[in-house]
């Protein structure tokens, strides 16, 4: 895993200051310890931070193509290097090492364009063509790469793995773009449609960009797209056949390592199928590790011992104070945009651990997306055959009705706690799940704004462009469509931005078999009866691993990293809570009505109602403000 950046002038071919490449690289220094490297020609620089996992010693970056016409720098892993090198061998290519790097330049010398569906991996990369004086961009199918770009003052466009690469050009604008609060308050990150800083994009997953000199910056070609439109006919054993073998597939291509490999190991489901999986393929012991709260009811530690003990593994577990709220400024480093995950902690945690024996770590995440495995999935699911069978002219009355009347009870055991379901019930299906996911509705949001932040804002609301994006997905339900959401805005924007920071916070390389993309679209046209049965998500995938893992793994409550956020603003950040309203820096911006923000808070440290995320969200986001030095 390593960390890029660049210039590239679009009108005139300018001279490019190494030096200055060089300080956006070191920026990206946590990235790549092991090795830097910096390349300039008229109108071009690239710069390339190393972390070393496949041929060590060799496959220095920036790299340059046999024939000495494109030059690469590559953030990523192609799982299937060696047997593109083989068939580009076949076709006359002369290769001088033995990483995945080289294999990329000349895939795109004998395809261009169309290499990357040939590419099974995860990757961000950038190829300049000498001869065509081109640059192009492209970024993996899901997303597990990022890739910041931006077009500057002096006519170039700059390019980074992260926004603090960007941040590192003194031509970089620091000026928020203000439709970029409702998106965070809505969701809790800034999604992949947009950054936190006005003129910044973020390439999106599936995408690439070609510019060319004496050319305007054109929109991202989209080359990639899961769909869900078809359905796979077959007997459920032979479709857990054919999953079995995809899975075993995806974990294996993931165990090419040239340091040190091992995997996170939390006791569910995803992380033990992983670990099950790379015991069989493996020779050695699997290297796991896993950490436990020292608060029982967040603790999941036992069924990490469980697997470890089922599987042999080398174990290592450590159990810490889920009292990490110090770390609240090293967070809002890492992530650079404000970011309000409070399972990030934890994760940056198990990082730590991992980092301290092995290189290479692989994760279970991306098959709750892909087969169906939240519990919003499953209400999805329920609401929507409710959906068919009454008309929206007589659901939403009824249900909209029923629920304003009914009670917020987040004290009550959940299936008492209705009202949210009911709300859902009363509008479209994809407003339904929008507002499933959010964690901001938009009438606290609005309420919280203040006149001049609404005047600002205008028409925009931050959930339309999910809602959009699941009217018009390759989709043939309500489920589908949700799940495609998943896949396409909040795996990309949450999860896989999370795990990417993290990991790279501590030179980590965080692998996702479970986002293969022959699993994801195999997963797509599943009839919804194997993905979702019974009022259980995840259905095909838990019984294909039965021959793995006990019920007991299998079944039991889906839990995840906690981090007890809402006993911190009672407690040791209660100060905290009260001074965002007023002396922040987020009370500077205007944005806000600090009366508001002063009424929640008092009535979360109170116990009249429970905003912890809420205040997390704020606090998160007035950090981010002050840490970076931006302006509103």
């Amino acid at each position: 895993m390593c960390g890029i950046a660049g210039i590239y002038h679009l009108a005139t071919p300018k001279p490019v200051d190494p030096l200055r490449i060089e300080r956006m690289c070191d920026a990206l220094a946590h990235r790549g310890p092991d090795g830097a490297g910096v390349w300039t020609a008229p109108g071009v620089g690239l710069g390339h931070r190393r972390l070393s996992i496949i041929d060590v010693a060799g496959s220095p970056q920036p790299m340059a193509s046999s024939d000495g016409r494109t030059m690469l720098v590559f953030n990523g892993e192609i799982y299937n290097y060696r047997e593109l090198r083989e068939e580009l061998r076949g076709d006359g290519a002369q290769f001088h090492t033995d990483g995945d790097s080289e294999v990329i330049l000349a895939a795109w010398q004998r395809w261009g364009q169309d290499c990357l569906p040939r590419l099974h991996g995860m990757f961000a990369f950038a190829i300049f063509d000498l001869a065509e004086r081109t640059l192009f961009l492209a970024r993996d199918r899901l997303g597990v790469k990022p890739l910041f770009y931006a077009p500057l003052s002096d006519g170039s466009i700059a390019f980074a793995s992260e926004l603090k690469g960007l941040l590192a050009h003194p031509l970089l604008r620091r000026e928020v773009d203000p439709l970029a609060i409702d998106d965070y308050l809505a969701w809790g990150y800034v999604p992949d449609h947009r950054s936190i800083l006005a003129g910044v994009r973020k390439l999106p997953a599936g995408h690439s960009l070609l510019l060319r000199h004496g050319a305007p910056l054109p929109a991202p070609l989209q080359w990639w797209d899961v769909s869900f439109a078809e359905r796979r006919r077959g007997k459920p054993a032979d479709l857990e056949a054919e999953l079995l073998h995809l899975m075993r597939q995806a974990v294996s291509s993931r165990m090419v390592a040239d340091v040190p490999l091992g995997a996170f190991l939390s006791g569910g489901v995803d992380s033990s199928s992983v670990v099950a999986l790379m015991a069989e393929a493996g020779r050695d012991p699997v290297k796991t590790c896993s950490i436990g709260f020292d608060v029982a009811g967040l603790d999941e530690s036992a069924y990490a011992g469980q697997i470890a003990r089922r599987f042999a593994t080398d174990h290592r577990a450590r159990t810490v104070s889920p009292d990490d709220f110090a770390l609240v400024d090293t967070l809002a480093t890492m992530f650079d945009e404000p970011f309000a995950d409070a399972s990030a902690l934890p994760t940056w945690r198990v990082c730590q651990l991992a980092r301290e024996t092995v290189t290479v770590a692989l994760s279970g995440d991306g098959a709750d997306e892909a087969f169906a495995g939240y519990r919003r999935h499953v209400f999805q699911h329920g609401e929507d055959r409710l959906r068919r069978a009454l008309p929206q002219a007589l659901r939403g009355p009824l249900f909209g009705a029923l629920g304003a009347v009914y009670p917020k009870a987040d004290w009550a055991p959940r299936p008492l706690r209705a009202k949210a379901t009911l709300q859902a019930l009363g509008l479209p299906s994809e407003d339904g799940y929008a507002s499933a996911i959010g964690i901001v509705p938009p009438e606290l949001r609005a309420s919280l704004y203040s006149p001049d932040y609404l005047a600002l804002r205008g028409d925009y609301r931050a959930e339309e462009p999910l809602i959009n994006l699941m009217r018009n997905a390759p989709a043939r339900s309500g489920l589908d469509r949700a799940q495609y959401a998943d896949l396409k805005f909040w795996l990309p924007g949450d999860i896989l931005t999370k795990v990417d920071r993290t990991s790279m916070a501590v030179s980590l390389e965080a692998r996702e078999p479970l986002l293969d993309h022959r699993l994801i679209e195999f997963a797509a046209n599943l009839p919804e009866g194997l993905r979702v049965r019974w009022g259980e998500g995840k259905w095909l995938l838990k019984k294909t691993m039965q021959r793995y893992l006990p019920d007991e793994i299998l079944y039991r409550p889906k839990q995840g990293f906690v981090t007890p956020i809402s006993q911190w603003f009672r407690g040791p950040l209660a100060d905290v809570a009260r001074t965002i309203g007023n002396s922040s820096a987020l009370a500077r911006t205007g944005w806000f009505n600090s009366q508001a923000l002063n009424g929640v808070a008092e009535a979360h440290i109170s116990g009249r109602s429970d905003h912890g995320r809420l205040l997390w969200q704020l606090l998160m986001l007035d950090r981010s403000m002050s840490t970076l030095g931006l302006n509103a």
